[in-house]
């Protein structure tokens, strides 16, 4: 076992869950780490969970776990109520967009790279116009997909209660505003390329 992980045995209603916590950037796995965790596990949202170990009710989230006495190989209990079937619904709907969200990212990535790749010359200058036409088009495609995804996202409403789904929620529209952001980057990027192309061939024509 590696001096930087720990595992953890929690209780919850009739299961055990072994958790296993890797330290960030040095730092030991904090209470609010064991707590993300179970969330992962259980579906019990963190505001609801009751960690217990040694009969004392854990509450202070940016403690180090070893402050507790908790070590390598401990058991704890938890106690909590997951959300309801109706915001957990909703909580899938939300993570099926995100999903989604990601594949638009990843192609967009692929473009950004393939634009690196040709300022930096990785293409016969007389085939470049041609590539950044089709790179611009890829852009507005994925372009119109986050569009269409912030506009299923607006489109959702939950009750006050479904705080995790609101949480998630603005979350996702923050991630799918900054992508859009980056898309007008790329292809302001495109233009500018492809305007400097341009003037040479101008310039080379004359």
């Amino acid at each position: 076992m590696a001096e930087n992980t720990m595992t953890v045995t929690v209780a919850y209603v009739t299961t055990k869950h072994n958790i296993t916590l890797t330290a960030q950037d040095g730092h030991e796995p904090l209470l609010k780490d064991l707590c993300e965790a179970l969330t992962e596990a259980t579906g019990v949202p963190v505001p609801s969970q009751k960690v217990i170990f040694k009969g004392k009710s854990l509450k202070e989230m940016e403690e180090p776990l070893s402050s507790f006495g908790i070590k390598q190989g401990c058991k704890l209990m938890m106690i909590g109520k997951r959300n309801s079937p109706e915001e957990e619904t909703e909580l899938k709907k939300l993570k099926d967009i995100e999903k989604s969200v990601e594949q638009t990212a990843k192609k967009l990535e692929k473009v950004d790279g393939e634009l690196t790749g040709l300022k930096n010359g990785f293409l016969a200058k007389e085939l470049q116009a041609e590539a950044l036409n089709k790179l611009d088009h890829r852009v507005k495609v994925a372009s119109e997909q986050f569009m269409k995804i912030l506009e299923e996202i607006d489109g959702m409403s939950f009750p006050e209660s479904f705080s995790d789904c609101r949480m998630k929620k603005k979350g996702l529209v923050k991630t799918v505003q900054g992508f859009l952001a980056q898309c007008d980057k790329i292809e302001a990027g495109i233009s500018d390329h492809l305007a400097k192309i341009q003037t040479k061939n101008l310039a080379l024509a004359e």
